[in-house]
């Protein structure tokens, strides 16, 4: 499905009934990262799920990628579906974007869950690698990202037993536009710090990490928890910084003893 938003297509799919939960995908992927829960939850769930500008269906934008823009459209989008409140389900820099709601559309949310994020801005040194990182991708497209980018994203286990998880992650990283990866590498560098930002949080709240993320590791996700009184925090095995699509099995069931929390 598609939809006129905000100054783009929109591209998104809606799936079940009942209570809301939107997601909010990775860099550099597309919202089929997230078929695994969507299978789990169309059940007993309404669904949600969308491409970023620049991503899957959705064309890229007039600029950086920033975190607030990913955050408005998501609100766009839930004006558009009429859903007043949804828990929102943000991984990587779906998390970040899930912080810019958080600061821009407290009350849209019912509910929070922050996978494989972190609240720290880039260091200096990790702003110079993206730029470094969008050079190449203007040169040669995904393709000169893609593999860093899995070896430092995925985990031990993903890469030395799933092989075909692999390959299909490599796909939906070399199907992204060039220009979409390009701004959204501008907007996670200027992406703000967070730390505040979870003083501001008065919602139920899962924070999920995978044992062996080695981009946003378990400490970070420590700290969230720390900072979010009352929140939950599941560590999932054999799982690396996409942990939603590594060890889904363990991802979904964290879903499913969380989200009877969130009130209706």
């Amino acid at each position: 499905m598609k939809a006129a938003l905000a100054g783009t297509t929109l591209h998104y799919d809606v799936r079940g009934r009942g209570p809301a939960v939107l997601f909010l995908h990775a860099f550099p992927l597309n919202r089929a990262m997230w078929d695994a829960q969507v299978r789990a939850l169309e059940g007993t769930h309404q669904v949600v799920r969308f491409d970023a500008r620049g991503f899957g269906g959705t064309p890229p934008g007039d600029g950086l990628l920033t975190m607030e823009r990913i955050a408005d459209d998501a609100v766009a989008l839930l004006d558009h579906l009429g859903i007043s409140r949804a828990t929102v389900c943000g991984i990587s820099m779906g998390g970040y974007a899930a912080f810019a709601l958080v600061r821009r559309h407290p009350l849209r949310l019912a509910g929070l869950v922050l996978a494989d994020t972190r609240t720290a801005p880039d260091s200096a040194e990790a702003r110079r690698s993206r730029a470094s990182q969008a050079e190449t991708v203007r040169r040669q497209g995904p393709v000169g990202i893609a593999d860093a980018f899995l070896q430092k994203a995925l985990g031990a286990t993903t890469h030395a037993e799933r092989p075909d998880l692999v390959a299909r992650i490599k796909e939906m990283i070399l199907a992204a536009p060039a220009r979409g990866v390009v701004d959204a590498l501008a907007g996670l560098a200027a992406r703000s710090d967070s730390a505040e930002t979870l003083r501001e949080i008065r919602v139920p709240t899962l924070v999920v990490c995978g044992a062996e993320d080695a981009l946003t590791p378990v400490a970070d996700a420590e700290a969230i928890h720390r900072g979010v009184p009352g929140s939950t925090l599941e560590i999932l095995p054999r799982a690396g910084h996409l942990s939603a699509l590594e060890n889904p099995g363990d991802f979904n069931a964290a879903l499913a003893r969380f989200l009877p929390s969130v009130p209706l």
